[in-house]
């Protein structure tokens, strides 16, 4: 091949290397393709071991004839080392005639070692356009897993500030039990800024919240607990559900930089058998009883925290010792191309086993609606009265 003709087939090759490799943010996919890559164009073995702290020197990716990737050469077979712009090099006779050449390629993003990039061929050497077009390879895959790794990293960061978050929310009264779950979509997805939580109030009431930041990523989970620090300490005051969401709104749009945020708030007086729901965007809590189906519970709808609209209402409703409370954020129940009455109506045919424990009852609401189709994070609480203890008097 002449030098002009393996100058344009170098061309060719990067310009095919930036359509193949790192399609994704996906490290594991991003080795694949590189490996792929290689194969068609210039070797007939290609490798990606990658370097991790933790799980150490792994191969995540192969292409081709993996036996030729052996790092030694045949038994009886004779070695020849050397350098190739500052990469080893090896080749062997596996045959009579059949020169196995074993390039060796460092892995590496800033001052990262991500790993390795082992390419193998029988037959001619590689020529000076051909490793050019290895180690431009091996660079733009470099890029990209470095880029997936901070992603990745960013990610992890985020979940398990809002995992903390939202595993511990407050203690309500004993008068009142309650079971929780928080569901992230997945290792590999974006967190939104999904949550809950419990505020104690005077006279044995409890305030119930579930609300879902709009957006994804650790921004998301940032605004998520800055609205979760101002209920609380509005909730302190023990003003009324709706007048909570009132001021939580204006706060919210007095500050440009923070993202929406629907939010359902349930007062419960276990001592009057009552429940003061108010909305702020959000989608209905749904009642689970003996007698059939779960309800939909019809609570006045407000705009979301954080458009300064206001004009938030309260909804009361007897609450009985038989009726256990679902509160959830739209993760559990949407479905992409499904219209939202088809999916709530799901979730109350749900058969529940009203006497259950209540952590129960949650793993039955999950388990019931498929989430291995969700497309959100998801937030759930379930509460009920718990009934109250008679002693009886002592004889005289």
């Amino acid at each position: 091949m002449s030098e002009q003709s393996a100058l344009e087939s170098r061309l060719h090759a990067m310009e095919a290397a930036l359509e193949r490799i790192g399609t994704t943010t996906d490290e594991r996919r991003t080795a694949q393709e590189l490996v792929l890559f290689l194969v068609r164009v210039l070797c007939d073995a290609a490798a990606v071991e990658a370097a991790d702290q933790t799980a150490g020197i792994e191969r995540v990716a192969v292409a081709g004839a993996a036996e030729l990737l052996d790092g030694s050469a045949p038994q009886g077979a004779p070695a020849v080392w050397g350098l190739d712009q500052g990469h080893p090099l090896q080749a062997w006779t596996a045959g009579i005639d059949e020169p196995v050449h074993l390039v060796s390629v460092p892995l590496i993003g800033g001052v990262e070692l991500q790993g390795r990039l082992l390419v193998a061929r029988t037959g001619a050497a590689y020529g000076d356009h051909e490793l050019a077009t290895l180690h431009y390879a091996a660079r733009l895959a470099s890029i990209h897993i470095g880029y997936a790794r901070r992603l990745a990293a960013v990610e992890n960061t985020a979940v398990e500030l809002q995992r903390a978050l939202v595993s511990a929310p407050g203690q309500p009264h004993p008068n009142l039990e309650i079971a929780s779950r928080y569901l992230p979509l997945g290792g590999r997805a974006l967190v939104g800024g999904d949550w809950f939580e419990t505020v104690r109030l005077h006279f044995g009431r409890t305030l119930l919240v579930v609300g879902d930041v709009m957006g994804h990523g650790l921004e998301a989970a940032v605004d998520m607990n800055a609205y979760r620090a101002v209920l609380r300490e509005i909730a302190s005051t023990d003003l009324a559900p709706h007048r909570v969401l009132r001021q939580m709104d204006a706060l919210a749009a007095a500050d440009e930089n923070r993202r929406p945020a629907t939010c359902l708030l349930v007062r419960i007086d276990p001592a009057r058998r009552t429940a003061l729901y108010a909305s702020a965007g959000h989608l209905p809590p749904v009642v689970f009883t003996r007698d059939g189906p779960g309800l939909l519970l019809d609570v006045p709808v407000g705009p979301p925290l954080g458009t300064g609209i206001g004009g938030y209402e309260a909804l009361a409703r007897p609450i009985g010792d038989d009726q256990t409370l679902l509160l959830y954020t739209d993760g559990l129940v949407e479905r992409r191309g499904e219209d939202i009455d088809t999916s709530l109506a799901r979730l109350t045919r749900l058969r529940i086993n009203i006497d259950a424990p209540l952590a129960d009852i949650v793993d039955t609401v999950c388990g019931g609606l498929g989430l291995q189709h969700a497309e959100d994070d998801i937030a759930v609480v379930a509460a009920r009265l718990r009934p109250a203890r008679h002693t009886t008097p002592a004889a005289t």
